[in-house]
């Protein structure tokens, strides 16, 4: 008799649910793991699945925390100590941590817009062995006398430098030997007209400053120190740079005060002669301070007094030059009135530390730079004498308009907010001046006199 499906099926189901006869090998591979255990691996391929699967975000922290790590560990100058790394990894996050406190202790001084642009000039170390990054700096009228020394000063620090200049005074040789240096820039520019530049600095130091060249053209003088100035300092508040004003002492006029200290006003002739040059100056001085209150644009004034050194025009009429050039010729010193006047002389390397040390400084200014050793036009001429050709005879004219009688300056406030003070005395500037004069005046067959040494301005000479 045949049986039923479903009896075969209970009978196949009691059958493969009793235990094997025999215990072999072949009944232990046949066995099934318990049930706890299938249990565990399901759970844990689910919890893989799921990390996997919906925590991209870890993994990816994880990735670029190990990725770090290595990158420290490589960058590390004692990597091949494992010792040190550690150590060199803690000061390099005490040196960021120093500036990041330094950044957030300055933002309350500074306009926003300037934050990133300046964060780069704080101290504390530099992490990952990166060195300190160049600024960009605009110089105007940096191929004249003081910009050109400016401008070597700044690209030996490892900036990256944009003369800026007309030529009219400034002359391409002073900034020749920078020719072919990829951080070096000459733009053929008069500042009257403006420009658009992406730096982080800017020094305005465009004008004619001898009074042979500002009293050429006297409106053009004033446009320069006016429109020129108004030109720059848009473009400061444009891109977000500091600007410096290189103003003078002729603001000081011919002074009542003596010495002449910042907080005097002066005494100008605003009609004169000589207006367009220190009338034009005072103004630049407005137009920077209300930049400075109305835009919070970083601004600082500086107030030249009487300067000398190589690079100077050989006949621009101001007075070291005059004499220096004369000796050298064997032409009479010409001094203009009785030579009582008094003045200051500075040399150029003192003046241009003054400069960088405004600009990199917190404190707006003015500021007075200048060398109060003073004095008078027969003592001056005695000075080049001593140094040229002591038998250099000296010759009498009358004074030209509105000369000042006397300028000596007040750097008390250089001295104690900016800690400058002038080092180079005059018998020591004067022979390096007298080396470079001679070299261009021999070296050119110049023997004879100027036309415009009879011009001279007693002793204006920033």
């Amino acid at each position: 008799m045949m049986s039923s499906p479903s009896m075969a099926a209970a009978a196949g189901s009691s059958s493969s649910s009793s235990p094997p006869s025999g215990g072999g090998a072949a009944g232990s591979l046949s066995a099934k793991p318990p049930q706890s255990t299938r249990s565990s691996s399901k759970a844990a391929a689910r919890l893989l699945r799921y990390v996997a699967g919906e925590q991209r975000l870890l993994f990816s922290l994880l990735g670029m925390a190990l990725a770090s790590l290595v990158f420290l560990l490589l960058q590390s100058p004692s990597s091949s100590s494992s010792s040190s790394a550690p150590s060199w990894t803690a000061s390099s996050a005490v040196g960021l941590a120093a500036a990041v406190h330094h950044h957030q202790h300055d933002h309350h001084h500074r306009p926003s817009f300037e934050q990133g642009r300046r964060s780069r000039h704080y101290s504390g170390r530099v992490p990952l062995g990166l060195k300190r990054r160049g600024l960009r700096v605009v110089v105007t009228g940096g191929a004249g006398f003081v910009g050109s020394h400016l401008v070597d000063r700044l690209l030996a620090r490892g900036d990256s430098v944009i003369v800026v200049d007309n030529l009219f005074t400034g002359r391409k040789a002073n900034v020749l030997h920078h020719a072919g240096n990829p951080a070096f820039e000459l733009i053929r520019h008069d500042v009257v007209e403006p420009i658009l530049l992406e730096v982080d600095q800017i020094y305005h130091l465009a004008c004619p400053a001898s009074p042979v060249h500002y009293k050429h053209n006297p409106v053009k003088t004033i446009k320069t120190n006016v429109v020129g100035t108004l030109n720059m300092l848009g473009l400061a508040k444009r891109v977000g740079a500091r600007f410096l004003l290189t103003s003078t002492s002729e603001v000081y006029g011919d002074p009542l005060q003596h010495p002449q200290a910042e907080a005097y006003w002066g005494n100008v002739n605003p009609i004169g002669v000589r207006s367009c040059y220190d009338e034009g100056k005072r103004t630049a001085e407005t137009l920077a301070m209300d930049y400075h209150r109305g835009a919070g644009l970083e601004v600082r004034i500086a107030r030249i007094f009487n300067t000398y050194g190589p690079r100077m025009c050989i006949d621009d009429g101001r007075v070291v030059s005059n004499f220096v050039a004369q000796a050298l010729r064997k032409e009479p010193l010409t001094v203009y009135g009785d030579g009582k006047q008094t003045r200051s002389f500075q040399y150029v390397s003192d003046l241009v530390e003054g400069l960088m040390k405004l600009m990199e400084g917190e404190h707006v200014g003015p500021f007075n730079l200048g060398n109060p050793g003073e004095f008078t036009m027969l003592e001056l001429a005695k000075v080049v004498q001593d140094t040229i050709d002591p038998n250099a005879r000296i010759e009498f004219r009358p004074n030209t308009a509105d000369d000042p009688h006397k300028r000596k300056p007040d750097i008390t406030r250089a001295k104690d907010l900016l800690g400058w003070e002038p080092k180079v005395s005059l018998h020591k500037g004067l022979p390096l001046m007298v080396q470079d004069f001679r070299d261009r005046i021999f070296s050119n067959g110049d023997h004879t006199t100027a036309t415009t040494t009879t011009k001279q301005g007693a002793g204006d000479s920033n």
